[in-house]
Parts: C-alpha cells; sequence; structure tokens
C-alpha cells in the first residue's frame, strides 16, 4: 500500500510540472467580438420648424437626440437655469451633505430677490424639503438662493460650482447666478443641448418627481399657496416636470419631461414667443417622440459556470451589463440578441474583466453590444497549491 501511495505522489509530481507549464501562457480566451454598427434609427424628420428660437427631443435614458432645432445656440434661459440648481442640491442630498429636514435660514441676499417668488423674509426658516418645494414648483428665486447659500456657504460658492459640474457634463452653459434673473447679466447663457443633458442628469435623482409633479400645494402652515408654473403637468399625459422660465430678455423656455410606456423623454423650447405657443410646442415634441419611437431594454444576464483552467476555482459567473436603445417603434420587439460566452477561460482572471459579449442586431445589422464581465475575480492556482489540491484528489481516489 505504501508502495502504491508512494509512485502515485510520484506521478502527481510530474502531472503538475506539466500543467505548470501549460498554464504559464495564461490570459483570458474571449472571441473577437463583431464590430459596432451605426445606430439603424434614422433621425425622422418633423416636417415643420418650432415656433421657437431653439428646440430639442432628447430620450432620456440613452441621451440619443430624436429633434433638433438650433440647439448649440446659447441663449438666456430664464429660470430654467435652476435645472442646474437642482441639480446640485440633489446631489448634495445624495452626498449627505444636507438633509431634506435641515433648516434653511433666508439670508439678507436671498431674501431680496425679486421675479418669482416666496416672499421669504429675512431670518425666516424653512426646511430644505419646503425651499426645493418652493424652487421648483412655483420657480421661487428667494428659495433658490436661499438654498445655494445653504449648500455652499455663499451664492457665488454655489455659481463657481454650477459652472464647474456644467463643464464636467461637456455642456458649454455659462452661470452667473443660480435663478436665472437676467437684468444684471454679461454672460449668463445655456443652450437648449446643455439643457437637455442637464435636465437628464436631474432625473437621475427620482425625489424630484415628488416636487415636479405636484399641482398645486401650500407652505407656511396652508397660509401660502404654491401653482405650478408648468403647466403641462395638469394637461399633458405622462408628463413628469420640469422647469419653465420667462423673462423680456429670454422670452418664453421650458425643460420639460414626460414618461410613457418605460420611456422618458425631455423636450426644450427656447425663446417661444408666448406661454402657450411654448408649451404646445413641447407637447407637440412629445407628441412626435411618443408617435414614432420606443426603448429596447435588457437587464443583466448572468451566465453561469465558465470553465477556469489553472485557477484556484474551477469556474467563474458572467454578468452581462444593462443594455438599452432607441428605435423606431415596433422595431423593439424586432431585435435578436446573440451570446457570445466563452466555453473555457484562462486563470487569472479578474473581476469586471470582459469575458464575453452580448451583440443586439436589428434586421441583421448591429445596433449595439453590451460586455459580459467577470462577477468574481479568480486568481492562477500555485504550484503547492496545485500539488497539494491534486494530492488530496488522488487520496481519495485510493480510499474509494
Amino acid at each position: 500500500m505504501k508502495k502504491r501511495l508512494t509512485a502515485g505522489f510520484i506521478t502527481v509530481f510530474f502531472l503538475i510540472a506539466s500543467l505548470m507549464t501549460v498554464f504559464a501562457g495564461g490570459g483570458a480566451d474571449v472571441a473577437t467580438t463583431a464590430d459596432e454598427g451605426d445606430n439603424v434609427v434614422a433621425a425622422v424628420e418633423y416636417g415643420k420648424e418650432v415656433d421657437a428660437k431653439s428646440a430639442l427631443l432628447m430620450e432620456a435614458s440613452s441621451g440619443k437626440i430624436l429633434y433638433e432645432q438650433n440647439a448649440d445656440e446659447q441663449l438666456p434661459p430664464a429660470s430654467v437655469t435652476k435645472t442646474m440648481t437642482m441639480l446640485l442640491v440633489l446631489e448634495a442630498l445624495d452626498e449627505g451633505k444636507i438633509k431634506l429636514d435641515d433648516t434653511v435660514s433666508v439670508s439678507e441676499n436671498a431674501a431680496s430677490m425679486g421675479g418669482s417668488q416666496v416672499f421669504l423674509e429675512p431670518g425666516e426658516s424653512m426646511s430644505v424639503d419646503e425651499m426645493l418645494k418652493c424652487m421648483i414648483v412655483a420657480s421661487a428665486n428667494d428659495a433658490a438662493v436661499a438654498l445655494a447659500e445653504f449648500v455652499y456657504g455663499s451664492e457665488a460658492a454655489f455659481v463657481a460650482k454650477m459652472n464647474e459640474r456644467a463643464a464636467e457634463l461637456g455642456c458649454k452653459a455659462h452661470f452667473e447666478n443660480p435663478t436665472g434673473l437676467d437684468d444684471a447679466v454679461t454672460d449668463h447663457t445655456m443652450s437648449a443641448r446643455d439643457i437637455a443633458i442637464i435636465s437628464a442628469e436631474v432625473i437621475k435623482h427620482p425625489i424630484v418627481y415628488n416636487y415636479s409633479t405636484i399641482w398645486m400645494d401650500t407652505i407656511r402652515g396652508g397660509a401660502f399657496g404654491l401653482t405650478n408654473t408648468n403647466r403641462l403637468i395638469r394637461f399633458y399625459n405622462g408628463a413628469t416636470g420640469l422647469k419653465t422660465g420667462s423673462t423680456a430678455k429670454a422670452k418664453f423656455c421650458i425643460a420639460a419631461t414626460a414618461e410613457r410606456n418605460g420611456m422618458t423623454l425631455i423636450a426644450v423650447i427656447m425663446a417661444a414667443p408666448t406661454r402657450d405657443i411654448r408649451n404646445e410646442a413641447a407637447k407637440s415634441l412629445f407628441d412626435f417622440g411618443f408617435a414614432n419611437y420606443a426603448v429596447y431594454e435588457q437587464e443583466p444576464t448572468e451566465y453561469n459556470d465558465i470553465y477556469v483552467a489553472g485557477g484556484v476555482n474551477n469556474s467563474v459567473k458572467g454578468v452581462s451589463e444593462k443594455f438599452s436603445i432607441v428605435v423606431g417603434k415596433g422595431d423593439a420587439a424586432k431585435i435578436e440578441k446573440i451570446e457570445d460566452v466563452p466555453a473555457r477561460l484562462s486563470a487569472p482572471v479578474a473581476k469586471g474583466e470582459k469575458i464575453g459579449t452580448v451583440t443586439y442586431t436589428l434586421d441583421g445589422k448591429t445596433v449595439g453590444t453590451s460586455d459580459i464581465l467577470a462577477d468574481e475575480a479568480v486568481d492562477r492556482i500555485g504550484f503547492w497549491d496545485m500539488f497539494l489540491k491534486l494530492g488530496a484528489w488522488f487520496l481519495l481516489c485510493e480510499r474509494k
């Protein structure tokens, strides 16, 4: 029996040596992925220009532009400026820098704001929650400045952050205040594209809908009424927000959001001649988008027990990335999914490493891809770990 065990261990030793030579090359065996083709969704001509200086329609999750008209001209945005003010306040909430029940004390500067306001008094206090409601529902300039000072210490510091964040998002917008009041500004502008990009970031914070979908409400214990400046909330099916604005310089502007059948659209109108024309233009863009487009979406898929040669574990799980694309209405059902999952990988495999690809095609043409990523790391097995592992296996066989 001892001779058999000794001979067995010698055999195991040489087997390990030969295996380690094979594994020395290492590296994941991943099939070459298909080239990503052009997006097959062609722009559909709207048919006529919107009665405004600038307009844009965007699908929110993908950022795909469905319609644009003079979308890159920098124009005065009036209170649509507050989309960026909202974003910074909501990001501060998410970061734990402030809380909804924090008390905001109103400064002389905040109380001095003209235009749309809730007539805050110097020294008056309101919660962050109430201030957000005043700013988003009633477009209150005094509440916007009070929040700006509360979050970053001063209006000037907040404005600096507004410009910094805009640059991070790839926007060319330039801000001089958190309100959009433009009597005294010299270079306070946004483009329709900037507004759509910033609005898309805002609605990544779903709490904004707690305010932007309010039609009427009150503050100060019911003593002061608020009515949403965005009439689409009441009169357009699926409307969810977001911000209106108007001044003599900017004319009538809106960043509007609406959701139907799992698709969220952002419509931006700038410098429309009247409030009603602005609202009708936004509605017409929404009608166009919902009538002609849909979102195809695939949640992450798990791929279990992908074999790993030469690893401390024999297999690894792969998970595909979430995939979303805007297609012509009716085309979503025709999209095909082609999974390229490797049968074998070689250790080491890093967590998050690309190990495969899912390709999506429409009428035989690639419309997008998503990577399959390793869900965990698998280290290369060492010589002595291999020796002990095979030795344990050999002993188990002997006992049987």
